[in-house]
């Protein structure tokens, strides 16, 4: 949901060439790398807020930071907002807003309301009083499961709508239909690649790959490939949405070249399967390199030192916690003797496991909700 400042009420239909409030979601902790990352993109002016980034632009600005942002989980749209002390003013108000200068009649939309500190306190009531006001002035149908997402967030009494622009949350980027245990989200894995100081620039070494993600992400950052290539979104489906001009923005950039090579290895034979096959699917399977292999048998591999990324299982996700103590142990030795001059990045929910290891790690980062738990990137310098 939006978390930033209001700047305007609502009082009549919005220019599709107005600039409007856009909020970035990320996880809570990492709302300032999602900042850095939206400012490097030429997004801007951008503000961390709790939840994300918030930034003033257009729907142009809306497609390219579907298109392009690694961390952006999800890209909201404010598109108007009004007072309303109860629920006959909601429905009033609501039947005056211009929702053919957003909406299709044709396209389903789901609605979900929030209230906080207002005179509306159901929720409900709110939904169903907002839903009739589209359908019957509108006529685009409601239903709990379509991809197209109206927000209402009444809080002190300001009703502000907000369309999620992205649908699918923006992690399912298209070629990942193969993923293991406790996957790494990519918005994730992303956001912790960048809070290694990670630009695309060096290798980069997942000794527990699972399905690949960092190792992908990785990949496509060095060679410039959008993580939004393959996919479609809710924005698609909008009231005037220019077609011509979208397609134009996807029109593939040639990717840059790299020296550079990116390896994966897991004790997992089906793991590794299924990280070559996304890889296939990124388009990065030539820069990457999977291997069945125990953490034990890690050996560096040619050329410049880089950055060890690693998720290794936990035992709130994954196993038996006593048992995993040597298994971050085992990972510490091997990465010390083996990756001289490679910095390592570890996430964990654990911070007892994290130590096991022996590795000189800086302060660890902040703790970062993923999969119901909290986990945190424990960072070294070069070893």
């Amino acid at each position: 949901m939006l978390a930033f400042g209001c700047t305007w009420l609502y009082d009549g239909a919005m220019s599709r060439s107005d600039r409007f409030e856009i909020f970035l979601a990320a996880p809570p902790g990492l709302e300032e790398v999602l900042t850095d990352e939206a400012r490097e993109m030429g997004f801007g002016p951008v503000t961390a807020v709790p939840g994300g980034a918030g930034l003033t632009g257009q729907w142009t600005d809306v497609w390219r930071a579907n298109l392009e942002l690694r961390g952006a989980g999800r890209v909201l749209a404010r598109i108007g907002s009004f007072r309303a002390l109860h629920l006959a003013q909601l429905d009033k108000r609501a039947r005056k807003f211009d929702w053919a200068a957003y909406l299709r009649p044709d396209v389903p939309l789901r609605i979900e309301a929030t209230c906080r500190k207002s005179k509306i306190y159901h929720a409900g009531a709110a939904t169903e009083r907002i839903a009739r006001a589209i359908t019957e002035t509108l006529g685009a149908p409601i239903a709990e499961d379509a991809t197209l997402r109206l927000m209402a967030r009444i809080e002190d009494d300001l009703v502000t709508f907000s369309l999620d622009t992205s649908g699918e949350p923006l992690h399912r980027r298209g070629y990942k239909e193969a993923v293991g245990k406790a996957p790494m989200r990519e918005t994730l894995g992303a956001l912790f690649l960048r809070q290694c100081g990670y630009d695309g620039a060096e290798p980069v070494l997942d000794p527990m790959c699972g399905s690949g993600t960092f190792v992908i992400e990785a990949a496509e950052i060095a060679v410039g490939l959008p993580p939004g290539r393959a996919r479609r979104f809710a924005f698609e489906d909008l009231a005037g949405f220019d077609a011509e001009a979208w397609q134009a923005m996807q029109t593939p950039r040639p990717p840059r070249d790299t020296p550079l090579r990116f390896y994966g290895s897991d004790r997992d034979a089906g793991a590794v399967r299924m990280a070559g096959a996304n890889a296939a699917r990124a388009g990065v399977a030539a820069l990457t390199k999977f291997t069945c292999q125990s953490v034990s048998a890690l050996t560096r591999p040619e050329g410049a030192p880089g950055l060890v990324m690693v998720n290794p299982p936990y035992g709130a996700r994954i196993g038996n916690r006593k048992l995993l103590f040597g298994l971050y142990a085992a990972l510490g030795e091997v990465l010390r003797r083996e990756m001289r001059g490679w910095r390592v990045g570890l996430v964990t929910s654990d911070g007892g496991l994290a130590r096991a290891t022996g590795l000189p790690f800086l302060p660890p980062g902040p703790p970062v909700a993923h999969g119901g738990l909290k986990v945190t990137l424990w960072r070294t310098g070069p070893l």
